[in-house]
């Protein structure tokens, strides 16, 4: 196969302006742009049908040990290879993998294609006001190791595609489809409308995970653990609990979805 490598010896080589100080530009966003560190991540975005890779950084020395990944792969993007001293300088930081990526989310699903999208049987994962990226990584990878379909972000949650959520979700981000932006009520609405039921995590609710039968479409809402969830979305939702010891109910978010797609999963 044929590479489309090539060699930069320049720290201000125009070609690699998307990589300087990569710290600082993910915190403003990149326009459906991400970073992908790693191999791990990397293979997952090589892989997907809904990202594109649109350069590839690495270490010189990095290639060989690339070559099963890049051969089945077949990127056609550029890859730029570098000593380790000039990616270091380029990103403002020691990049001790040696390989960064650029990818691109290609087009979001609307909220009303997603759920047409849905098979009869399915369990997915609404988000109401995550905002943490320590919590945004592992929801991601707790969906994806325990079959969950998809997961509906609503407006007031941060960006799954930022380099921190990435990496803890380990490349999760980029393989759980998703969609992102609609408002709550619009998303409970939508879900009526699609024979979703609505479940939501309450330490008050009287039944538990272990009481509940699952039934065929099934949607589990989560918030933050501080500020909880709407009253509205309570409402409209069958409030479970995850038993906890009394004067102690306190329990993370991401902690709290390991719980819920584990239990639903054994009925999928």
């Amino acid at each position: 196969m044929h590479l489309n490598s090539t060699t930069s010896h320049k720290t201000d080589d125009p070609r690699l302006r998307n990589y300087n100080n990569i710290r600082e530009k993910d915190l403003v966003g990149r326009q459906q742009q991400f970073i992908a560190e790693g191999k791990v991540i990397l293979s997952a975005l090589l892989h997907s049908k809904e990202f594109s890779a649109l350069s590839l950084l690495m270490v010189k020395e990095r290639p060989p040990g690339l070559m099963p990944l890049l051969e089945k792969t077949q990127p056609t993007c550029p890859i730029y290879c570098v000593q380790q001293k000039i990616m270091d300088d380029i990103v403002g930081f020691h990049i001790h993998r040696g390989i960064l990526g650029i990818g691109k989310h290609r087009i979001l699903p609307s909220l009303q294609k997603f759920l047409q999208d849905l098979p009869e049987k399915a369990l997915i994962l609404i988000l109401c006001g995550i905002y943490n990226h320590d919590n945004m990584g592992p929801i991601f990878r707790n969906a994806a190791v325990f079959a969950s379909n998809g997961i509906i972000i609503d407006k007031t949650s941060c960006d799954p595609l930022y380099l921190k959520s990435i990496r803890i979700s380990a490349g999760a981000v980029l393989k759980v489809l998703y969609t992102q932006g609609a408002d709550i009520r619009h998303i409970l609405e939508a879900l009526n409308d699609t024979d979703f039921h609505p479940y939501a995590l309450s330490p008050s609710a009287p039944n538990t995970l272990k009481q509940t039968k699952t039934p065929k479409r099934t949607t589990i809402i989560l918030g933050t653990e501080g500020d909880s969830l709407p009253t509205h979305v309570l409402q409209k939702s069958k409030t479970l609990r995850i038993p906890m010891t009394p004067g102690f109910d306190s329990l993370n978010v991401a902690t709290g979805i390991r719980h819920c797609t584990h239990s639903f999963y054994r009925f999928l």
